[in-house]
């Protein structure tokens, strides 16, 4: 069957980085900014989407192009006879499953927030009775199946369409509109009365406050989130190089995909800081952040009903475009492992992530007294578990030793591949860095992650 392609080099960047951007560029960051010291730690970030994502996903991009397949069909293509890379990829398939798993009710999340704020909830309401609004949400199982439902039905209903008409039409929609939204956000918060203390917190690293974070918690998590907020080792961005051509050289689209990613990463700090030191929020929230603090900051806007609107219309839009990214990934996986149609593996999957996702919805009610990981912690943070420690870090790892190994596709195929085109090049002096140092760069991420 031949391979579906993209209508455009706009398209596959946007689809890439849609997959990319999601709730860990624009609740993860900002959070994880306040916590470690402010823009230190962004420097330090900047530094590690450099020197760990780039190359990944470069290598993930040219496994995809030239292997033309999914993930679980992708090693059967390139590996050497008799070897056994191509295990890798049902477990890539797996991580798929088990990411949406809980991504799809933390979207639902934003969706009902954005329904909330519309509506008018928050008006008048001090920050206890935000926090109650919270708990009040997590307590009843039947709205959130509604909502995680929705994006489902949202999801694959898009990937149903097709790939030219649904997912990268839609994308290269609502990716545009998410940056537009964003960008009236960041302007409206700079010029907040008070806000300038925010963006010195945020935009001048200040090495007192990486001290008292601790320098090395701060390069540990600097370095994980770098990490994390490409989405890879799990194969979604060897897919969307599957269905690109071979005019572009891979190392300058990775970059211009990590460009966009970093640049919704940095724009969502800009957006909550000011606002949070004008209304003298606490930045340290952690998790909280989003779902606590900023209602009672829109509170205090005017016209905050508005601006809340349009920030959780913007929160649903990053987590929707993650949603599409890995539903296609999915979609192609089950189209090529057992010879579907693109509606038929739609429909199916849909069905099947509908209930793979209830544990987590219930897991925050129903299933509280189940707390897998040590007091306080629900499903949500096993599967999260699974999917950031343990897949996503071995994943990239796999991804790096097969193309740099002469057990696997080895260093010649994949420069070959991955220069094919117009655009940045993996230069030569990359080949020692990629062979040795990547992979324990990688190693320490895992590491540091299982501790």
């Amino acid at each position: 069957m031949e391979r579906e392609r993209l209508n455009s080099r706009l398209g596959f960047i946007l689809l890439s980085a849609g997959c990319a951007i999601g709730i860990g560029n624009v609740w993860k960051f900002p959070y994880m900014v306040g916590m470690y010291g402010g823009g230190a730690f962004v420097v330090v970030y900047l530094f590690f989407l450099v020197v760990l994502g780039v190359p990944v996903m470069t290598m993930e991009f040219a496994m995809g192009r030239a292997g033309r397949k999914s993930p679980v069909k992708l090693y059967d293509a390139l590996e050497p006879k008799g070897s056994k890379w191509h295990i890798h990829g049902y477990f890539a398939m797996a991580g798929n499953y088990i990411l949406m798993m809980f991504y799809t009710t933390v979207a639902g999340w934003m969706l009902q927030y954005f329904v909330k704020m519309a509506k008018g909830d928050f008006v008048g309401v001090d920050s206890a009775g935000v926090t109650e609004q919270f708990r009040e949400m997590m307590a009843h199982p039947g709205t959130l199946t509604a909502y995680m439902l929705i994006t489902v039905v949202l999801g694959f209903g898009i990937c149903a369409i097709g790939l030219q008409k649904g997912v990268e039409k839609i994308t290269k929609w609502m990716m545009s509109a998410l940056l537009i939204i964003m960008i009236l956000l960041a302007i409206h918060s700079i010029f907040l009365e008070g806000g300038n203390e925010g963006l010195s917190f945020y935009l001048l690293p200040d090495l007192s406050r990486m001290q008292e974070a601790g320098i090395g918690n701060v390069i540990v998590a600097a370095m994980n989130q770098a990490f994390f907020t490409l989405s890879l080792g799990m194969g979604g961005m060897a897919v969307f190089g599957s269905y690109i051509g071979k005019e572009r050289s891979l190392m300058g689209e990775s970059v211009n995909v990590a460009l966009l990613d970093t640049f919704v990463a940095l724009a969502s700090g800009l957006i909550i800081f000011p606002a949070c030191f004008a209304y003298d929020v606490p930045v340290t929230s952690g998790p909280n952040l989003i779902f606590i603090t900023l209602p009672n900051v829109f509170n205090n806007i005017p016209g905050g009903r508005i601006w809340g609107s349009l920030f959780f219309v913007f929160m649903s839009f990053a987590a929707l475009s993650t949603v599409i990214g890995v539903f296609e990934n999915i979609i192609a996986c089950s189209c090529d492992l057992f010879n579907i149609s693109r509606k038929k593996a739609s429909l199916l999957n849909g069905v099947l992530m509908f209930f793979l996702s209830l544990p987590c919805v219930f897991g925050c009610n129903i299933w509280k007294e189940f707390q897998p990981l040590g007091e306080g912690t629900a499903v949500l943070d096993l599967e999260d578990f699974i999917v950031s420690n343990l897949l996503l870090p071995i994943g990239s790892l796999l991804f790096v030793l097969f193309c740099v190994t002469k057990y696997g596709w080895g260093w010649d195929k994949f420069v070959e591949e991955a220069n094919t085109g117009k655009g940045l090049k993996v230069a030569k002096w990359m080949r020692g860095y990629m062979t040795f140092v990547l992979p324990i760069l990688i190693l320490m991420v895992f590491v540091m992650g299982i501790i």
